[in-house]
Order: C-alpha cells, then structure tokens, then sequence
C-alpha cells in the first residue's frame, strides 16, 4: 500500500476573548499570519484578530486507507482544540475540511459527476 496525505483545515471564530487574551493574541499575530500559512504535522494557525474573530489550522497528516482520512480529521479537531483549551481561549463554530492530495485531481467531469 503507498502512503496517502492529508491537509486538513480546522476552522472556528474566538468568541468571549478577555482584554488580556485579545492582547496576548495581537502580540503574536504576525507569527500567525495568512501569509506564511502552511500545512505542518504539528499545525499551523493563522488568525487576523484585530480585522477578525476567526482563525484557522491547518494540519498535515498521512495514512494508508482511505478511510484513515476521517481519523486525520478527529487527530487535527483535537489538536485544535486542546491548543485553544490550553490557552483558555473561548471558541464557537468549530469545523473542518480534509483532503487527500494523493487522490489525482477531478476534472470538469468528474466535479459535475459528483455534485
């Protein structure tokens, strides 16, 4: 079996932020900006707290089903989640994307097939 792997993109708002916290968050924004966003085993988070509430992970993940796909996806959730608890943030609207970049990309065909 060869290898597949996964980007998966965590996405949620910060919600009931202290002064303090908004602070802490500003202080580190331009480690966590979109511009050097990638995807990482360990994850990335980018965020634009002053523009925004929201804020994004993206995580790097392999397996070798496809199935394993949906495990990638409940790793990185709680990987997000855990760095948010961690810090105390307050967060709503968790969710997440995931893709198998193994998978050969559908042409205009095979999107209209799938929809």
């Amino acid at each position: 079996m060869s290898t597949r792997t996964f980007r998966i993109t965590v996405r949620g708002a910060f919600e009931g932020l202290t002064a303090g916290q908004r602070a802490e968050l500003q202080a580190d924004a331009d480690e966590h900006s979109y511009l050097f966003a990638a995807y990482t085993p360990e994850g990335h988070l980018s965020y634009d707290i002053a523009a925004r509430p929201a804020f994004t992970f993206r995580y790097l993940d392999s397996g070798e089903d496809e199935e394993d796909i949906l495990l990638a996806t409940e790793r990185a959730e709680e990987a997000a989640r855990a760095w948010l608890d961690e810090r105390g943030y307050g967060y709503k609207g968790l969710r997440s994307q995931a893709e198998d970049r193994t998978a050969p990309p559908l042409g205009k065909r095979g999107r209209r097939s799938q929809g």
